[in-house]
């Protein structure tokens, strides 16, 4: 990111945690990606109690973060916000990410190779203390430590999409009988008349 004073990713979050928290939301990641002419700040944050945001959450707290940023100046150069919700496959970026979601499918990109394995993809199986249990297929049980973790994510499987349920579907259109379908239909009707 030439010609950006690039803002530690600490200090970053150290200024977007406090309103996130004011909002009584959990801040799950701030990441600064891009370069030259074309970065993002990108914001994730949830409700603790539905693990998402509406549309309406982002807006506030967008607004939020604008104003401190605005104020405090810590990106020198234009930048893009971006403020969300997880999503289903969501980061796993806090010990307790993955106590919340023990039993689903992850994988864990590790900082540091481990017994020649640089990914682990498994069932996360939970935490002890800041010790991270998985079990990976034809392997068994692998328990590392939360400072081995390079960056993790769920994995969009059929179990996590029915655990994932979203906070509203106004804006979502019904499914439509295809039109064949539909001239099936209709021909059937003309049938039974005549």
């Amino acid at each position: 990111m030439s010609g950006t004073r690039l803002a530690d990713i600490a200090k970053l979050t150290a200024l977007i945690a406090p309103e996130a928290e004011a909002l009584g939301f959990d801040l799950v990641r701030v990441k600064l990606f891009g370069g030259a002419g074309d970065i993002t700040l990108q914001v994730m944050a949830e409700r603790p109690d539905t693990r998402q945001l509406t549309i309406d959450d982002c807006a506030e707290l967008s607004r939020r973060i604008s104003d401190v940023m605005d104020a405090k100046d810590p990106i020198e150069s234009e930048y893009r916000l971006e403020v969300s919700s997880p999503g289903i496959d969501r980061p796993l970026t806090r010990l307790k990410d993955f106590a919340d979601w023990a039993d689903h499918e992850a994988r864990i990109h590790l900082a540091a190779p481990i017994e020649g394995r640089k990914v682990l993809t498994g069932m996360l199986k939970g935490v002890e203390g800041d010790r991270i249990t998985i079990d990976l297929p034809k392997y068994g049980e692998m328990t590392i430590g939360f400072d081995q973790v390079g960056n993790a994510k769920l994995v969009l499987t059929d179990a996590l999409i029915a655990a994932t349920r979203p906070l509203s579907l106004d804006g979502v259109e019904e499914e439509e009988i295809e039109d064949t379908e539909q001239e099936a239909l209709e021909s059937a009707d003309i049938k039974d008349e005549g």
